[in-house]
């Protein structure tokens, strides 16, 4: 009496678990794909922000040297 139905197919549940899953992981994967080429896009306009910056900035003056002249020893 027990155990006389047979175990039900669950095999549709499990393919659209699988695709879920899977889905699901895709988008992940393409959200973090799009977040780094914006970042990368973003860093590289920072760099060309940063450029003019750094050239109109005046260099720092080395200090001058002293010259001096050897004398001659006789």
């Amino acid at each position: 009496m027990f155990f006389q139905e047979p175990t039900p197919d669950t095999s549709g549940y499990m393919i659209a678990g699988y695709t879920i899953a899977f889905l699901v992981l895709a988008i992940y994967v393409t959200s973090i794909y799009i977040r780094n080429r914006n970042l990368r896009q973003d860093m590289t306009m920072l760099e060309e922000l940063q450029e003019p910056v750094a050239k109109a900035q005046p260099k720092p003056k080395k200090p001058a040297k002293t010259v001096t002249k050897k004398r001659k020893q006789k």
